[in-house]
């Protein structure tokens, strides 16, 4: 997928796309493959995130939720890449399928979410999701959100 790649998508266009802010924006950069359709969210794991002071201090772990909203924030900047239309919009998690964790994502690990979209009716989109470090699949998922105009 990764030699598909149309465009890159950085932290500052990603901050216009989406509602997400520190400490909760979970994507560092996307590379879109097909506009609108899907791409590779890449997501920096690093010691300082404040999930780490918790879970676990004594052997540090990324929640199985985070890796999950990296995919879905991953899944909003490609439908908004498309779909933008200069109005606020926010997104909202309709349902989780499927996830499935295989491997624990450490502090020092990136992430690369491989998310394609599977149906799209109106403003509710399904995606497919896998997440991988160095080449192993660590995490995956079916997840379907909906993008809405804020007020």
């Amino acid at each position: 997928m990764e030699e598909n790649v149309v465009r890159e998508i950085g932290i500052n266009e990603i901050l216009k796309l989406i509602p997400h802010r520190y400490p909760f924006l979970l994507v560092d950069k996307v590379l879109l493959v097909k506009e609108g359709e899907e791409g590779i969210g890449i997501k920096n794991i690093t010691m300082n995130e404040p999930q780490f002071t918790g879970h676990f201090p004594e052997n540090p772990v990324m929640p199985g939720v985070l890796i999950i909203e990296a995919m879905a924030q991953t899944a909003a900047v490609i439908v908004m890449s498309k779909e933008n239309d200069g109005a606020k919009k926010g997104v909202f998690f309709m349902s989780v399928e499927s996830a499935k964790f295989r491997k624990p994502v450490l502090p020092g690990d990136q992430l690369k979410m491989y998310v394609k979209k599977e149906l799209s009716r109106r403003n509710v989109y399904r995606f497919r999701g896998e997440v991988m470090v160095n080449g192993v699949l660590h995490a995956e998922a079916v997840f379907t959100a909906m993008i809405f105009d804020e007020k």
